[in-house]
């Protein structure tokens, strides 16, 4: 009898520690991509590839998780995490208000800069209210960049145009001196169309969390703190020991966070 109850005294001082410890030893996460926004994500031979796949491998390895993919169309993305198709979603998937009111998100791991583009043969040296004056700048209409730039750049002529492309083609025809846009959508033009010889990416806008939002996180359920705080440990270990810039650099030639 003496013999059982010490047992079962060992067994309860112990059991709290195994509670505690239980959430950190996940090792088996789903995460889930919709493959379809390069670089960001997109599908090489049916499997999931790019750079928040090999971002997502790099934190696995740091949380010593095995990870496995899902490919997931956009709209199915929340509803899936919350059925517990997955466990996470790395898929280029903004941080907004109407996305905190379903899921979580970590803290920023791509906080894409918005930029200017200009003509080669008068480029733009500043990007900022200053720098512009005076100038004409195109900007793709009802979106934030149109808000941002109405709003701050006062003393600019500003043009709004229903595509990015059709801006940079009259920034290309000389109708205008710079357009502004996210600095992946353009140098993605400047990358894929004959008509960007004429231009390159001459400055950097100020980053305004007010019109441009805090970024794209790793979207969890709420209630999955402790994952949460494995992600954002794992992230914060990519960025400092170089491993995230790396990663960066095989798909952007710029910083983006």
């Amino acid at each position: 009898m003496r013999r059982s109850l010490l047992i079962l005294a060992a067994l309860a001082s112990f059991s709290p520690a195994i509670a505690e410890e239980a959430p950190a030893a996940q090792k088996d996460i789903r995460i889930a991509s919709e493959g379809a926004r390069p670089p960001y994500n997109y599908l090489d031979n049916s499997e999931l590839a790019g750079f928040e796949i090999d971002l997502a491998r790099d934190l696995c390895a740091r949380m010593k998780a095995n990870c496995t993919f899902v490919t997931q169309d956009w709209d199915g993305l929340i509803p899936g995490l919350l059925e517990h198709q997955y466990d996470a979603i790395m898929a280029a998937m903004e941080i907004t208000d109407e996305a905190r009111e379903k899921i979580a998100f970590t803290t920023p791991y791509v906080r894409m800069p918005s930029a200017f583009l200009s003509s080669r043969d008068e480029p733009i040296r500043d990007g900022s209210p200053d720098g512009l004056a005076d100038k004409s700048i195109g900007v793709v209409s009802g979106g934030a960049h149109q808000a941002y730039v109405e709003d701050l750049y006062k003393r600019s002529e500003i043009h709004a145009y229903a595509t990015l492309d059709e801006a940079i083609l009259d920034l290309a025809e000389g109708r205008l001196d710079a357009v502004i846009g996210d600095k992946d959508a353009l140098a993605d033009f400047l990358k894929t169309r004959r008509e960007a010889q004429c231009c390159a990416i001459a400055a950097d806008a100020p980053r305004d969390p007010a019109y441009f939002g805090e970024g794209v996180g790793i979207g969890l359920r709420k209630e999955d703190k402790a994952l949460k705080d494995m992600f954002e440990k794992a992230l914060a270990e990519s960025i400092a020991s170089g491993s995230f810039s790396r990663i960066r650099a095989k798909y952007f030639d710029y910083e983006i966070n």
